[in-house]
Order: C-alpha cells, then sequence, then structure tokens
C-alpha cells in the first residue's frame, strides 16, 4: 500500500493533485489507515498510471474519467475523437507557423523554422534523381497508404487547398 506521498511521489504528482482526483472521483484510495490515512494498493498505482498516460495525450480529466469508466467498444471512439481533434490543432499551428515565417522573409529564420515550402520539398526530391515521374508515384503511393497523411503533409508545404485536392485526385486516378 501506498500513502498520498508515496504514490505522489512515485508518478510525479502533488499530494494536492492526488487528492483533488479522489474529490471529483478520479482515483480513490483503496482503504484509509487506522489514522484515517488514504492508502493506495497497487490496482490504484495501475489506475493512476493509465490516468497519467492519458494526461499526456492532452485529454481532460472528464474525458480521463469518462474513458476509464468506457467500454472496450466505446473507449477507442472517444481517443479517435480527441485524436480528430489533436489533428486539426496541429494544421492550425502548422498555418501559424507559415505566416508568422512569412512576416518575417529572412530565409535563416525560415530553415530554422521546422517546416518546409512546396518548392523545397520538389527541389530535395529531385536532388536525390527523382524526376517528375517518380514524384507522381510517390504521391501515388503516398495516397495509397495514409490518405490522411498525405493530406497533412501537402498542407504542411503551404500548398493552396485547391491544389491540393487536384494532387489526391490525380494520385488516386492514376493509382487505378
Amino acid at each position: 500500500m501506498y500513502t498520498v506521498g508515496q504514490l505522489g511521489k512515485r508518478v510525479g504528482l502533488s499530494r494536492s493533485a492526488l487528492l483533488y482526483y479522489d474529490e471529483i472521483g478520479l482515483l480513490s484510495p483503496s482503504a484509509r489507515s487506522s489514522s484515517g490515512y488514504r492508502l493506495y494498493s497497487e490496482a490504484d498505482l495501475r489506475r493512476m498510471e493509465r490516468i497519467m498516460v492519458y494526461r499526456n495525450t492532452g485529454l481532460s480529466l472528464d474525458v480521463i474519467g469518462r474513458l476509464l469508466q468506457a467500454d472496450d467498444a466505446s473507449a477507442p471512439a472517444i481517443l479517435e475523437l480527441h485524436l480528430q481533434k489533436v489533428n486539426e490543432e496541429i494544421a492550425t499551428l502548422r498555418q501559424q507557423q507559415r505566416v508568422i515565417a512569412q512576416l518575417l522573409g529572412d530565409a535563416q529564420v525560415l530553415r530554422k523554422s521546422r517546416s518546409m515550402t512546396k518548392d523545397q520539398w520538389v527541389a530535395l526530391l529531385a536532388s536525390t534523381g527523382l524526376n517528375e515521374e517518380g514524384m507522381d508515384k510517390w504521391h501515388m503511393e503516398f495516397e495509397k497508404m495514409s490518405p490522411n497523411a498525405h493530406q497533412d503533409f501537402l498542407e504542411s508545404l503551404g500548398i493552396p487547398p485547391e491544389e491540393v485536392a487536384l494532387i489526391r485526385q490525380f494520385s488516386r486516378q492514376a493509382a487505378t
């Protein structure tokens, strides 16, 4: 059995956080000592470890509580919804990154921004010996293997939505 302090130390949370988790019903201790102190079991520790994994994904405590109570069929749906929100946030951040880099207009800053333009990507592929036909095949394979990731990648290059749609349409048609 673990005391609040021991469990907190083990998982890297403060005593007040654990008390709050108990208050909201997220993690209640399995037992109490004769003095009334909270005592946590190995099962409580495993539950806390699951909570920590979910916290690291950015889920709210409310959603984590629902996940811990969810059956095997509904838990993936909750996680998929969160993943969709994360993907949307990433797309928004990429757009913000592009605008900031354009506003700065400094080539050195652009290189440090961890982003790449369409022209840079095409130049990189060409420098490795990939010709137009090879690039088309690359797009076809990417679209076939992971259509959503292909979309995200094209958007990350700052390609306008209309052009992204055309590239993906061509890639799907050419693959058939």
